[in-house]
């Protein structure tokens, strides 16, 4: 049985010192849940301070973002070097880098490899837009994301999917349980063919867009959805904490 993942990804939100006080808040709430892999990715000022308050708990820290080159003339730019021996995880290819950052397939392709080459576990995200959805494009969006942030990369037990459709993050309008179960089993398909069975069914996928702790449990109890990618409700150590109680509590009972 795949280990559920719960991350709860706090985008451009908290200063160094409310970052320390919700990591605080959340230790130890979370370090009495067992049965899931929890991890949270604060902005890049605050990993360090983070790192220092959880060490020695059940908590991963993540990066939100990398850059594809190890040094150099690129100003403002976080190398994976720099993330490695703070992070465990890293998010790449969220749907709002692609979206206001012009991240394009390659780009994401170039960043795992990078990740992978200094030994961090890439959070890949694909989801297609409100107007692709609608018309019936998700598989095909879907398909072309993995192909292009894949391609070259050899399989790994390290990487994570998360599929974000772009209409349900930070807008209130989550998909439904089914709806996002259903696209996930066609991502396992699909890494399937790239890889092989074995390598799909280990794989872990989440499912990551306004999921909160009143919804929470809709997602995680289908079969195919392995944790979730958290935004807004992983700023709130009650919230984060029910989300991931829920994830043990649903793994257990099966």
């Amino acid at each position: 049985m795949r280990i559920p993942f719960i991350a709860g990804n706090w985008k451009m939100n908290t200063t160094v010192s409310e970052a320390a006080e919700l990591v605080k808040e959340m230790r130890q709430g979370l370090d009495a849940i067992a049965g899931v892999e929890k991890a949270v990715c604060p902005p890049f000022i605050s990993l360090e301070a983070v790192r220092r308050i959880i060490e020695g708990s059940s908590i991963k820290l993540g990066a939100q973002n990398l850059y594809f080159e190890e040094k150099g003339a690129y100003t403002g730019e976080i190398s994976p070097s720099m993330l490695s021996d703070t992070c465990e995880f890293v998010i790449i290819g969220h749907s709002e880098r692609r979206q206001y950052f012009g991240e394009t397939g390659k780009v994401v392709n170039k960043k795992i490899q990078a990740a992978l080459r200094v030994g961090l576990k890439p959070i890949l995200c694909v989801g297609e837009k409100l107007e692709e959805n609608e018309a019936g494009r998700t598989e095909k969006v879907i398909v072309e994301q993995l192909r292009s942030s894949l391609f070259g990369i050899g399989a790994v037990d390290d990487l994570i999917i998360a599929y974000e459709p772009i209409w349900a993050i930070g807008t209130g309008r989550a998909a439904t349980g089914e709806q996002a179960n259903e696209t996930i089993s066609f991502i396992r398909h699909n890494v399937a063919k790239l890889y092989d069975e074995d390598i799909a069914q280990r794989m872990r996928v989440l499912y990551g867009g306004s999921v909160n702790a009143a919804n929470a449990a809709e997602f995680l109890s289908q079969p195919e959805i392995d944790g979730a990618l958290v935004g807004g409700a992983s700023l709130k150590a009650s919230e984060f904490i029910s989300i991931v109680k829920q994830a043990s509590e649903i793994r257990q009972a099966r």
